[in-house]
């Protein structure tokens, strides 16, 4: 009895090594709160299918498009890649109609799901700070008949409905606990939040580091916004160390909204990236420094961290971008935040193991270093399984 006893304690322990390991690394799981966003401003962009190709290889399951484009809907049909698509700016006026809310649902979403893994809906896009002021008037009822739509057609259980917002929404960011909201909003902000509150929807913020530190680069160090080692800041008020900008704008948006009377709605960053080139007073925009940017946050995600307010609610970030797209106007940063080129080939490498190469050796980064290390880790996991099964064997054999 004492030895059955001590295999069932040893199989206990291999079981919980098996799957602690695996989930760290992504063997039974992938990166399940890290997704891309994946636009289509460009002239030389890949189809569709070979983007879902791209995305199986680097494992990422989850991806934002800016549209509801059929092409991309039906190419992505039957994958375990996870979407998030978009009603455009233009079209929120159109929404205010409960029955046209129902008629683009019934056009854009319902033919594709549930083939399309369509989990999310994001009506409009930085309306609150968009410069056209009379798209804030639309935007809840658009927001509440879209979701009313996906109701009535037995879906809303399955496709949450926010909207993205810029950080330009806060009045005050620094520090997180003096998070607020700009009070030319604050009326159409707490409707939206009630929403969110009542469909357990998650509140989405565009957010990079990367504009604070081109505006004052003199005052921000640079290692503080690369999730580079550094001492970081503490909150004077909540006590709480920040040893990166990206988590300290996601608290500044959970205590804006707290100041709003609402608490346990979750916050997910719904864009965030680093541009590998930029113009001469684009202070930061290098290569260097958005292989650094994108590869710590991957290295975060691997390890499912919160933020220091919420360590225990994993942060999902949709990383910008997929593609350096080169129609979108303005600065040369616009056109310089993808992963990847047009032909799939890497910008730079973070460390997500791909099918494609990088476009040279000198920005290679390894978030494994080697893909050896990669075979090693999956060696021992499967082999551990192994184990374990063969200990569940001996105790049938024996007892």
């Amino acid at each position: 009895m004492a030895l059955f006893l001590s295999r069932i304690a040893m199989i206990h322990v291999f079981l919980i090594l098996f799957l602690t390991f695996s989930d760290n690394y992504g063997f039974l799981r992938g990166i399940k709160s890290l997704g891309i966003n994946y636009g289509q401003v460009g002239n030389n962009l890949p189809q569709p299918e070979n983007v879902l190709d791209l995305l199986i290889s680097l494992k990422l399951t989850k991806a934002r498009i800016y549209d509801t484009n059929p092409q991309i809907l039906t190419a992505f049909s039957n994958s375990n890649v996870e979407l998030i698509v978009t009603v455009e700016n233009q079209m929120l006026a159109v929404l205010m109609d409960p029955q046209q809310a129902l008629q683009w649902v019934s056009t854009h979403i319902k033919p594709y799901f549930p083939a399309t893994r369509i989990t999310g809906i994001a009506v409009g896009n930085e309306v609150f700070t968009d410069d056209d002021t009379t798209l804030l008037a639309y935007l809840v009822p658009a927001v509440v008949n879209i979701h009313s739509a996906l109701a009535q057609l037995g879906l809303d259980r399955y496709i949450q409905v926010s909207t993205p917002n810029s950080l330009a929404v806060l009045a005050e960011s620094f520090p997180p606990s003096a998070g607020t909201f700009k009070t030319e909003v604050s009326g159409v902000m707490s409707q939206f939040l009630h929403f969110l509150s009542n469909t357990k929807s998650p509140f989405w913020i565009n957010a990079y580091p990367y504009f604070a530190y081109k505006d004052k680069p003199d005052d921000i160090p640079l290692d503080y916004v690369l999730f580079k080692p550094n001492s970081g800041m503490v909150d004077p008020y909540t006590k709480l160390h920040y040893d990166n900008m990206l988590y300290a704008q996601v608290d500044a948006v959970i205590f804006a909204i707290a100041r709003m009377g609402f608490n346990g709605i979750e916050v997910r960053v719904s864009e965030t990236g680093w541009p590998s080139k930029g113009d001469s007073d684009e202070v930061g925009a290098t290569i260097e420094n958005a292989a650094a940017y994108n590869k710590n946050i991957l290295r975060r995600q691997l390890n499912s961290e919160g933020t220091p307010l919420r360590p225990n609610m994993r942060l999902e970030v949709y990383l910008f971008a997929l593609f350096n797209e080169d129609l979108k106007p303005g600065p040369t940063s616009e056109r310089n935040y993808g992963l990847f080129q047009p032909d799939c080939s890497m910008a730079y490498n973070v460390g997500l193991s791909a099918l494609s190469s990088p476009s040279t050796p000198s920005a290679s980064i390894s978030l494994t270093s080697s893909a050896t290390k990669d075979t090693n880790t999956e060696s021992l996991a499967y082999w551990m399984f192994v184990y374990l099964l063969t200990f569940q064997v001996f105790i049938r054999r024996a007892y």
